[in-house]
């Protein structure tokens, strides 16, 4: 096996997945930092949810909001669902897994909030229950999505907002979903303060 070749590969198809990705992705991202912006400015705040290396981003968005991206600014308040052991075990032992996120949206969410809900097939039945939560309790959702969008493209209203990668492996559409959580974050931080470079 000649892994040299094997990891420049994955160089290579990471790289082309993001270009592939920048067309079709910029306007629903512009549209994501508009209405995080907007919740922000009103008083409100981010929910960010996922499994596995979903809730890696989910909490690594929610780092970046609360302490800083890369220019220093006021926090800005961010909850990544995924982080309350005791919370993910109680509701996971009483209610099901299925119902993890959607408790937790219901008891911290507010109208005018934003959910960031985050799944790369589109169909994490946890993340689709958070939805359903944000939904009914007037949230606006971003979706984080790939391989088509699965359920969750179906379920969106149209004022949300959905970012769904165009691949079908998921560690592309993960890395993607990292650089998109950075756009996310240095055009709130534009906005905010005016930054145009």
């Amino acid at each position: 096996m000649d892994l040299i070749k094997r990891i420049s590969q994955h160089f290579r198809d990471s790289a082309q997945t993001k270009l592939d990705a920048m067309e079709p992705l910029a306007g629903p991202i512009a549209q994501a930092i508009e209405a995080m912006v907007g919740c922000l400015l009103g008083n409100g705040k981010i929910l960010a949810c996922g499994n596995g290396g979903s809730a890696a981003d989910a909490q690594h968005l929610a780092a970046e909001m609360v302490g800083r991206f890369e220019a220093e600014r006021h926090e800005l308040a961010a909850i990544a669902l995924t982080t309350d052991s005791s919370i993910l075990s109680a509701i996971a032992n009483d209610y099901g897994f299925k119902m993890v996120f959607a408790k937790q949206v219901r008891a911290l969410g507010q109208p005018g909030d934003v959910l960031v809900a985050i799944s790369t097939s589109g169909n994490s039945p946890n993340v689709i229950e958070a939805i359903h939560a944000a939904h009914e309790n007037d949230l606006r959702v971003v979706a984080l999505t790939g391989k088509g969008g699965g359920a969750i493209g179906e379920l969106l209203y149209d004022s949300d907002v959905h970012i769904s990668v165009p691949a079908e492996r998921t560690a592309r559409i993960q890395e993607t979903h990292l650089l998109t959580i950075h756009c996310l974050c240095d055009g709130i931080d534009c906005l905010l303060m005016g930054v145009e470079e």
